[in-house]
């Protein structure tokens, strides 16, 4: 199985929009599998019109809790606490969840046993069904960490589904930036493609993501969005690719249907046939020699 994951050095690149047409171009082929690696804010849903078939809550870390029977008050949980967790209570003290670090230095302190530690759910992750294959997308709670965790969580079962059906391509569309997430989200793909904007911030971001998928051996390409729009920047983001060996794969120039295809929820290669959708269709043409077999 072959595995494609989208990137960009920062957000709002079009990184989803380009994953969507994607999803759509090699859907028309064989069949695919699609994961939504950007669980902090994960919005690839919003284009693919999915039907949720399945919802399951995702485990991170603990959360204290005082059992206030057995509680003393002897404000020793509140002494050890870093993160000002502990709150005093009337008859006793109390865990508030949000700042609570899941750390135990309360329960091992406390001389009562009033304190125990329980499974803190830190979000949830699903399986749809879309018009192009079965999608996997999580949503972590507001405040929550681990989002690395969850997304290995979610490229693990969307891999499981797509070897248990024999389907030989998986799509991510990756979370933003270069972090832990980042990370999880490229282990074990075949290619990463990097989504650059000709900006200042994209050139520089460009950087970045390059030197972190070249540092853990992750072959890339490079799609160049609203390329028309800085002609400047773009022959900068040229010269980086070839100074580096990178393979720009296309140019996409600006167009606002992009915009309209989301605000319809739709793939821009399925919402119309203009620029835009030959330019995904030329990227896709270079790239599916290495995803479909």
């Amino acid at each position: 199985m072959k595995q494609l994951v989208v990137l960009s050095g920062k957000g709002g690149t079009g990184k989803t929009s380009v994953t969507a047409a994607l999803a759509h171009l090699a859907a028309r082929e064989a069949p695919i599998v699609v994961a939504d690696a950007d669980v902090d804010a994960a919005n690839l849903e919003l284009v693919l019109q999915p039907t949720q078939v399945e919802e399951h809550a995702f485990i991170s870390g603990s959360l204290a809790v005082v059992d206030a029977a057995l509680c003393t008050t002897c404000g020793q949980c509140e002494e050890v606490c870093r993160f000002d967790a502990v709150v005093a209570g009337e008859e006793s003290y109390r865990i508030e969840p949000v700042a609570c670090e899941g750390c135990a230095s309360c329960f091992h302190q406390c001389p009562v046993q009033a304190i125990h530690l329980e499974p803190r759910q830190s979000g949830q992750w699903y399986r749809s069904e879309t018009p192009y294959g079965p999608l996997f997308h999580a949503h972590l709670f507001a405040g929550q960490e681990n989002s690395g965790k969850l997304v290995t969580l979610v490229k693990q079962q969307a891999r499981l589904w797509a070897l248990d059906h024999k389907v030989g391509c998986l799509l991510v569309d990756g979370p933003p930036g270069i972090g832990c997430p980042v990370i999880s989200a490229s282990a074990g793909a075949d290619l990463a493609l990097l989504v650059v904007e000709p900006t200042v911030s994209g050139v520089h971001d460009l950087q970045r993501i390059h030197a972190t998928t070249e540092h853990f051996r992750v072959p890339s390409a490079v799609l160049v969005n609203k390329a028309d729009l800085n002609p400047r920047r773009a022959k900068e983001i040229k010269s980086f690719c070839s100074e580096h060996g990178v393979l720009i794969v296309g140019h996409v120039p600006f167009d606002t249907v992009v915009t309209e295809a989301m605000v319809q929820g739709q793939p821009v290669t399925a919402y119309a046939d203009g620029l835009v959708s030959r330019a995904l269709q030329r990227v896709w043409r270079k790239l599916r020699g290495q995803l479909i077999s």
